[in-house]
């Protein structure tokens, strides 16, 4: 989720730069890889600025593709054990594979074709309202750079891993991408009480949802698909999996930058859809 829930980044580095990395991120004290994400996102400005160009063609290096490899395969094999069916039949039909980082323009045009939901390059966290809201217009913001390569297991952030392994697929589903565009059209109109609630219906679901599948549990989100230490964790002792409950959920606040100690099982996609669908209603009565 591009959402930065920090209202501050304190000990910001290099602040005349576009990318402003923490101190404490693995990149933030190697100058090759602060220079190739400012590269990466004023290439997502130009974009913004005439998206006539079309989403730009990144050139990734082996290093940056060997990164892409480490985390595809550990995950793949972690996947076929604990990701829903829905998941995987959707990452087979975009043609994700361990071979190369998928190119963002690809990944648009496969998935406008299947559920008219568009992709649209961007260059860091975005404001909570504003990333969700374009969810209503069928448009998800994504980055198009990748993690250190100090750290191919881990990101702080956002990176072409998280949403391309974690939340394209989802959104080849249409019930899913339905669901995606009621959470838009409920940030564009809420409350900013009704916002913080939308947050971690979000969160819960898309983020670090659950499912049940053929009398068990899988995983489908973004947040445990993109992670192999969380998606193993997400089904350990570790963990405390309850039923969905919409109410629940948007009291139950989270820690992003944490460990998740609670998750919830929801039915289907279909069932997620029209409560969300519900929910949202009631913002306007």
């Amino acid at each position: 989720m591009n959402v930065n829930e920090s209202s501050q980044i304190s000990d910001n580095i290099l602040t005349e730069e576009i990318s402003v990395l923490p101190i404490d991120h693995p990149g933030a004290r190697d100058e090759e890889y602060r220079v190739r994400r400012n590269h990466i996102a004023r290439l997502a400005g130009e974009y913004r600025l005439n998206p006539q160009k079309g989403i730009p063609i990144i050139e990734y290096t082996e290093e940056e593709t060997a990164v892409w490899r480490h985390a595809f395969t550990q995950l793949d094999e972690l996947h076929r054990r604990k990701a829903c069916s829905l998941y995987l039949d959707a990452k087979r039909r975009l043609g994700l594979s361990a071979d190369a980082i998928p190119q963002l323009r690809d990944l648009d045009r496969k998935l406008s074709g299947l559920t008219g939901f568009h992709l649209a390059p961007v260059d860091g966290l975005v404001e909570t309202r504003a990333f969700l809201s374009l969810l209503e217009k069928r448009v998800m913001l994504s980055t198009q750079y990748i993690r250190h390569h100090s750290r191919p297991d881990y990101t702080p952030e956002p990176d072409i891993v998280h949403e391309s392994i974690g939340h394209i697929p989802n959104l080849t589903n249409e019930d899913f991408a339905d669901f995606s565009q009621f959470i838009g059209r409920g940030a564009r109109i809420a409350s900013e009480e009704q916002l913080l609630q939308l947050g971690r219906l979000y969160w819960f679901t898309v983020e670090f949802g659950l499912i049940e599948e053929d009398g068990g549990i899988k995983a489908f989100g973004a947040g445990l698909m993109s992670s192999y230490h969380e998606l193993e964790r997400a089904f350990s002792d570790e963990v405390e999996r309850k039923a969905f409950n919409l109410e629940e959920v948007i009291e139950t606040n989270y820690d992003y930058s944490a460990l998740q100690p609670v998750l919830f099982v929801i039915p289907s996609y279909g069932y997620i859809k029209d409560v969300t669908h519900g929910f949202i209603e009631s913002f306007a009565g």
